[in-house]
C-alpha cells in the first residue's frame, strides 16, 4: 500500500469518526458541550483516534521523520471541530471563547515543532474527558439504582396458574406473586397473604412494614417474609420508584449557578489571555506565548462540578431526601428563613382526643366516646380517625348504626339503638335546635383558649358532652428547631386554622411569627412580603394546598410520602415525611457548597499559576501543561471525594451492624 494511500485513509477514518462532530459544528455547539454529551462509543473513538496520532508522532519523531506531514495532518483533522467552533464564536457571536484560546494554543504547539508533545496533549484531553465521562456515568448510574435494580421476571397468575413472565408485560389489573426474599416489581394491593416489607429505601421507614390483605405495596420494595398475591395498580415506568428515578435523571441535568459562573469566567478570561500571551511574545518569545494560552482558566470546572453535583443528589437520595431541583441544594446555603406550614408538617394531619367531657349525670365517657366513635365509623376525615384511635385504645365495642347522613363541615347524625346520634360543630347543634348550657360554652371557650378543637355529641335533642381535640406535635419538631435556631436561622408559621390554635402552637414551639386564618394563595403573598425584606426563604408544607406558596419561596420543601412524588410541587421532598432529615440536609447543602468552591480554586489556581510562572519563572509549554492537567485530575479527585467518604461510612456503619448481629 503506498504512502499517499495510507495517508488518505488515514484522514478518511478521521473524518469518518468525527462526522458527529462536524454535524453539531454546524449547528454552533461549542466542542465542550458536545465532548459531555456523547455517548461511549464516540467517546472511545475520540480516544482511539488521539492515541494512534500520539503513536503517529512519536515513530516520525524517532524513525521516520517524513511521518510527521501524516502527524500533524491527523492532529488538524483531529482537532478541526475545535478551529470551527473557534471560527463561528469570532464569526458569528464576535466574541474571544476559550475554544479560539484552545485553538490557538493547539496551532503554536505545532508551529514550535511540538509535534509529540501536540499529540500527546490531544490525548490528554480525550483521556480527561473519558475518565470524566466514566465517572459521571457511574455516577449517574448510582443514582438510578438507589432504590434496588428492578426484577426482570416476574410470575403473574393466568388462569389460577402461576405463569413467569417479564415484568414489561405486566399490566394494571394483573396479579402476580411474590415471595420472600423477591423485590416487589409493581405498585399494587395485597389480595392475599400476609408479609414483612423493608421499603425504607422508599419511605424512610427503619422497621420493616407488616402488611397484609387490602395495603398497598410498591415497586423497588424488598419482600422479607411470607408469600403475598398483588393486584397490579402501576407498572414500569408509573411505578413510584421509576418515577423518582425519571426525577433524579431530570436534576442531575441540571448545571450550577457556580458552574456556570465557572464557564462565564473561563469565557471572560479568554480574551486577557490571549492579551497576556501577546504581552508574553517580546518578553519570552514564542514558546513563553504558547504557553500562557495554555494555561486554560476554568477549562476544567464544568466536568468536575457536574460530577460533584451527581455524587451529591445521590448522598441525599440514600439518606431518602429526593432533590427534584437540584439548584435548590445550592440556593440552600443562602436561607435565612424557614417558614413552616402549621397542619401536615409542624403536626400531624391526624389530631388526638385530649379530653372527654360529660355534661350529663351518669354517662360514663367510655359512652360517650363509643357514641361519638359509632357516628365517625365510615368517615375518613381526620377527626373521625382521631375519635375511632381514641376508642380503639379503650377496646370499645361500637353498636351497629341504623341509618346516617353526613353534614359536610358542620356534623354527623346517626340512629343507634332507637338514638338519633349527633356529632358535630356548636353550629352545628345550634342548627339542629341542640341547646348548649353555660358550663358547656364555659369550657368550650377555655378550650379555644388553648388552641384546642371541641367536638359536641347529642342524643335526640340532649347534649351529652364534648370531646377535646389537640393538635398531635410531630415527636422530632422540637429538636429539629432547636437545630435550626443554633444555626441562626429565623422561624416562622404560616397556617390556615383559626388564630388561637396557630398561636398556641408557635408560642410552645418558642416562635414569634407566626400567621394565622391564611387562604392558600395569601400563604404565598406572605412569602413574598419576606422575600421583599431581603429574607431567602425556605417554605415546607404538605404539597398541595401549600402548592403556590412552594412555587414562590427560594427552595421549598415537602413531607409528602413516595406515593406523591410525581405530583409534588416541592423542589426538595423528605420521603421518610420526616423533619428529621432536614439537618442532615443542611449540613449536605453546606458541604456540597464546601465541594464546588474547592473544585473551583482547584480547577482555576493553576492556570493563575502557569501564567504567573511564564512571567517571572521562566515556565515553559510542558511546566504549563502539567499544570494544567494536575487541575483537572485534582478537581475530579475532590469531586469523588464526597461519595466516597459516604461509602466508608456506609461500610463502618454495616460492619457494626454484623458485629452487634453476630
Amino acid at each position: 500500500m503506498s504512502r499517499d494511500r495510507v495517508t488518505n485513509l488515514s484522514v478518511a477514518n478521521l473524518s469518518y469518526f468525527l462526522a458527529p462532530f462536524f454535524h453539531q459544528l454546524g449547528e454552533g455547539i461549542e466542542v465542550t458541550t458536545i465532548l459531555t454529551d456523547t455517548d461511549d462509543a464516540e467517546m472511545n473513538r475520540y480516544l482511539a483516534l488521539s492515541v494512534l496520532v500520539v503513536g503517529l508522532a512519536t515513530v516520525a519523531n524517532l524513525l521516520f521523520p517524513p511521518l510527521l506531514i501524516l502527524t500533524t495532518a491527523s492532529t488538524l483533522v483531529l482537532l478541526l471541530p475545535l478551529y470551527k467552533s473557534a471560527y463561528h464564536s469570532i464569526r458569528h457571536e464576535k466574541r474571544v471563547k476559550t475554544d479560539l484560546i484552545a485553538a490557538l494554543y493547539m496551532s503554536c504547539l505545532l508551529l514550535n515543532g511540538y509535534f509529540v508533545f501536540g499529540a500527546i496533549v490531544s490525548a490528554l484531553f480525550f483521556v480527561g474527558m473519558k475518565v470524566a465521562f466514566q465517572v459521571e456515568g457511574r455516577s449517574r448510574q448510582g443514582m438510578s439504582n438507589v432504590f434496588g435494580q428492578q426484577p426482570r421476571f416476574a410470575w403473574r397468575i393466568v388462569d389460577g396458574v402461576e405463569v413467569q413472565v417479564a415484568v414489561a408485560e405486566i399490566q394494571a389489573g394483573d396479579v402476580i406473586v411474590v415471595n420472600a426474599g423477591e423485590t416487589i416489581p409493581v405498585d399494587g394491593v395485597i389480595v392475599q397473604g400476609t408479609v414483612s416489607i423493608d421499603q425504607h429505601m422508599l419511605t424512610g421507614e427503619a422497621q420493616p412494614a407488616e402488611k397484609s390483605v387490602g395495603e398497598r405495596v410498591l415497586a423497588a420494595t424488598l419482600m422479607l417474609s411470607g408469600r403475598a398475591h398483588i393486584a397490579v395498580e402501576k407498572a414500569g415506568a408509573e411505578t413510584s420508584a421509576a418515577q423518582i428515578g425519571a426525577i433524579l435523571t431530570q436534576t442531575a441535568n441540571f448545571r450550577t449557578e457556580l458552574e456556570a459562573q465557572g464557564i462565564a469566567l473561563a469565557d471572560k478570561s479568554a480574551l486577557p489571555n490571549l492579551l497576556l500571551s501577546i504581552a508574553a511574545f517580546p518578553l519570552r518569545g514564542f514558546v513563553g506565548s504558547t504557553a500562557t494560552l495554555g494555561a486554560g482558566f476554568g477549562f476544567n470546572l464544568r466536568a468536575c462540578s457536574m460530577i460533584s453535583t451527581l455524587n451529591y443528589l445521590q448522598i441525599a437520595a440514600r439518606d431518602t431526601i429526593l432533590i427534584k431541583d437540584g439548584r435548590a441544594l445550592e440556593r440552600l446555603r443562602q436561607v435565612d428563613t424557614f417558614v413552616f406550614d402549621k397542619t401536615g408538617t409542624l403536626t400531624l394531619a391526624q389530631p388526638t382526643v385530649a379530653q372527654i367531657y360529660c355534661c350529663q349525670a351518669g354517662l360514663s365517657e367510655e359512652t360517650l366516646l363509643t357514641y361519638a366513635a359509632a357516628a365517625e365509623y365510615r368517615q375518613s376525615h381526620p377527626v373521625a380517625k382521631a375519635i375511632l384511635s381514641a376508642a380503639a385504645e379503650r377496646n370499645l365495642t361500637l353498636p351497629p348504626i341504623d341509618a346516617a347522613s353526613y353534614e359536610v363541615g358542620y356534623g354527623i347524625k346517626v340512629t343507634i339503638e332507637n338514638q338519633l346520634i349527633r356529632v358535630g360543630s356548636d353550629r352545628f347543634m345550634a342548627q339542629e335546635g341542640v341547646a348548649i348550657p353555660d358550663s358547656m360554652q364555659r369550657w368550650q371557650a377555655a378550650c379555644r383558649q388553648k388552641g384546642r378543637a371541641v367536638i359536641l355529641v347529642a342524643a335526640d335533642d340532649q347534649l351529652l358532652g364534648a370531646l377535646e381535640l389537640q393538635a398531635t406535635l410531630r415527636p422530632e419538631v422540637e429538636t429539629v428547631l432547636a437545630d435550626l435556631r443554633q444555626r441562626g436561622l429565623a422561624l416562622s408559621i404560616i397556617s390556615g386554622d383559626q388564630d388561637e390554635p396557630t398561636r398556641a402552637l408557635a408560642h410552645s414551639l418558642g416562635i414569634e411569627n407566626y400567621f394565622a386564618n391564611t387562604l392558600p394563595e395569601n400563604k404565598a403573598h406572605l412569602i413574598e412580603q419576606l422575600q421583599s425584606q431581603g429574607r431567602v426563604v425556605c417554605f415546607i408544607g404538605d404539597g398541595i394546598n401549600d402548592a403556590i406558596a412552594l412555587k414562590k419561596a427560594d427552595v421549598s420543601i415537602s413531607l409528602r410520602g413516595a406515593t406523591t412524588i410525581a405530583t409534588d410541587t416541592a423542589q426538595i421532598v423528605l420521603m421518610d415525611q420526616s423533619l428529621s432529615k432536614l439537618g442532615n440536609l443542611l449540613d449536605l447543602a453546606k458541604n456540597f457548597d464546601k465541594t464546588i468552591q474547592q473544585g473551583f480554586w482547584t480547577t482555576m489556581l493553576p492556570g493563575m499559576i502557569g501564567i504567573a510562572g511564564v512571567f517571572f519563572l521562566h515556565f515553559g509549554i510542558v511546566a504549563v501543561e502539567l499544570l494544567f492537567q494536575l487541575g483537572f485530575f485534582t478537581g475530579l479527585g475532590i469531586a469523588m471525594l464526597p461519595l466516597a467518604h459516604e461509602k466508608k461510612q456506609s461500610q463502618a456503619i454495616e460492619a457494626s451492624g454484623s458485629i452487634a448481629a453476630a
